[in-house]
């Protein structure tokens, strides 16, 4: 049953509106349209003319009224309301029928009442569609869902009101007929213990009627409504990245950090892109292990054999040497913000650092063996620590306190990641299993069985994608929402030691890696395919790090001792001299 009392509606006589609900142009000048996607050819030419002239029912191979309601979508977007009227009025097309706008008004309102009521009289598909209201679900939308959805708007608004008594009435005798799930359930019941709408809004992560709330119940909707009558927000704003994006998916040099133009076709050259040694950092002892470049872009740290860290600063100058390891270093970790690094040793400590004291802040306790890798949590406040034992494999640490909290898993760390949204949290065992973890509770999601011991792994920036580079001299690129390997990459090759591959460049459209036989292999990541093998050190190159600013620049590392920084043609000669100016100047 459906409750009293829900707000006004608003008027829906405007044929054009706004994604998000932005009342469009007026419909004064057209008549009103009944059909369910929106077609108006009252007192209008047939296909839309308004001058009696026959139209092409297409556009370039592109039917007709999906163009031109997509136009009429993005200049409403735009803000261009008086331009979208009139293409309405000249084609004959609009953008939603009046069952659609009314409701949309009736969600960006508050009519609950009216917004179920619509709901109920939608048909299931386009083949019922006249059958129904003009509101046509898409196929696989649950209905109940929807209902739930509107339910529980309501509810949170009338507890921001703080009219507890009608909320507790809505959650028995609305809400909990629809829903199934209990844990749901008593999760909205605790919320009536909310004193004020401030403790609210942190359980909830929902910022009120007055916020943008009823905006994003509307776009959540919206995808459950079939797009012939309720377009998809800013349609064509998402056609037009999809096309710059496979456009920057074919081009085989992307280094342009910039969004293509619309007004040309996007490819770039090849001479612009990495392939150039420009400089080469000879300070560190012994094999290099790790090369790791700053979120920001601004610093590039290296670990290896040697007991010392070496972190560069502006060009390519010594910035900072962080020692006191009793062993070498295999890793190194920055701090979102690029002002702390934690270094992991084999002498079976981690220890943080702030890059301004010689000192380290922080150290670990002393595991049972080496300390592996670290991710740091995207608030920049702590970190997680993975070792080889296996009693103690993670750990989080907190920044400012000498707390830690052990995650009691039995299994070694090999290698670990986080995803930059905060969600996963990765770790690699040197037996074969990849374990996907809920980093904010610690919880095991899911184990994956890999063919081969990984070696490394890395998540993309997206947060959607596992890179996980293997013994057997394979990487791939795994879905993480799915678990299926999505891409693989060939032509390096593996071996017992570790080699680190990793994602960069312009919109990340690289994976990169070390090799045994010292090379660097640049792939594709849509294609798979080889674009580029560089000799760059011998007899082993470890790991390689694109930088995070710049598309045309990477480092690199070997057990020559040597870090290497890589980038183009044009732009080698001007890195080394300014490198040199630097370095004689500091000398003198």
């Amino acid at each position: 049953m459906l409750s009293d009392g829900d707000g006004a509606l608003p008027s829906n006589g405007g044929l054009v509106t706004r994604p998000n609900g932005a009342a469009g142009p007026s419909a004064q000048h057209t008549s009103q349209i009944s059909t369910p996607n929106g077609h108006n050819k009252a007192g209008l030419g047939m296909n839309g003319s308004s001058n009696g002239e026959r139209r092409s029912s297409t556009y370039f191979g592109h039917n007709r009224e999906e163009v031109t309601r997509l136009l009429i979508q993005a200049l409403s977007d735009l803000g261009y309301q008086e331009a979208a009227g009139s293409v309405s009025r000249d084609s004959g097309y609009v953008l939603e029928s009046p069952t659609v706008a009314s409701f949309r008004s009736a969600v960006l309102g508050g009519s609950w009442a009216q917004a179920e009521q619509l709901l109920l009289g939608a048909s299931d598909s386009e083949t019922n569609s006249r059958q129904g209201n003009g509101l046509v679900l898409s196929s696989g939308s649950d209905r109940t869902t929807m209902r739930c959805s509107l339910r529980q708007q309501k509810f949170l608004e009338l507890l921001e009101q703080r009219n507890t008594t009608k909320a507790l009435s809505v959650l028995r005798e609305e809400l909990t007929p629809l829903y199934n799930d209990t844990t749901k359930l008593h999760f909205l019941s605790s919320l009536l213990m909310c004193h004020s709408f401030s403790e609210l809004k942190a359980k909830t992560k929902w910022d009120g009627a007055h916020g943008e709330s009823r905006k994003i119940l509307l776009s959540q909707l919206s995808k459950c409504i079939s797009p012939s009558v309720m377009l998809p927000e800013n349609r064509l704003a998402t056609l037009l990245q999809q096309v710059k994006q496979s456009q920057i998916n074919s081009c085989l040099y992307h280094t342009e950090p910039l969004s293509p133009s619309l007004y040309s076709d996007h490819s770039c050259r090849r001479e612009n892109f990495p392939t150039e040694c420009a400089v080469e950092l000879g300070n560190l002892d012994g094999e290099v292990w790790q090369v790791k470049f700053s979120p920001d872009g601004s610093m590039l740290a290296a670990c290896g054999s040697a007991r010392d860290v070496f972190v560069w600063g502006k060009n390519f100058n010594v910035f900072s040497v962080l020692g006191h390891h009793g062993g070498g270093v295999g890793n190194v970790s920055w701090s979102p913000d690029s002002s702390m690094i934690v270094t992991c040793s084999q002498d079976k400590q981690s220890r943080l650092w702030d890059l301004q004291n010689p000192e380290p802040l922080q150290k670990s306790q002393r595991y049972g063996e080496p300390a592996i890798g670290c991710v740091w949590i995207n608030d920049g406040r702590s970190y997680v620590i993975g070792t080889l034992d296996i009693n103690r494999s993670l750990t989080t640490y907190n920044v400012h306190n000498d707390e830690y909290i052990d995650w009691n898993k039995k299994h070694r760390v090999q290698d670990l990641c986080g995803s930059p949204d905060g969600r996963w949290l990765v770790a690699v065992d040197d037996n074969e299993t990849v374990h996907l973890y809920n980093a904010i509770t610690r919880e095991l999601i899911d184990s994956i069985k890999l063919e081969s011991r990984p070696t490394s792994i890395c998540i993309s920036q997206d947060s959607q994608h596992l890179l996980v580079n293997r013994v057997d001299g394979e990487a791939q690129l795994i879905n993480l929402t799915t678990r299926q390997p999505v891409q693989t990459f060939l032509g390096h090759t593996g071996g017992k030691y570790m080699i680190r591959s990793s994602l960069g460049g312009a919109n990340e459209s690289f994976v990169i890696s070390g090799s045994e036989d010292g090379n660097i292999l640049i792939w594709h990541k849509v294609t798979g395919g080889v674009v580029e093998r560089l000799q760059a050190h011998r007899p082993r190159c470890n790991a390689v790090d694109w930088k995070p600013d710049d598309p045309a620049m990477l480092a690199s590392c070997g057990d020559d001792g040597k870090v290497r920084i890589w980038t183009s043609k044009a732009r080698a000669r001007p890195v080394r001299e300014d490198d040199a100016y630097y370095f004689v100047n500091q000398e003198s």
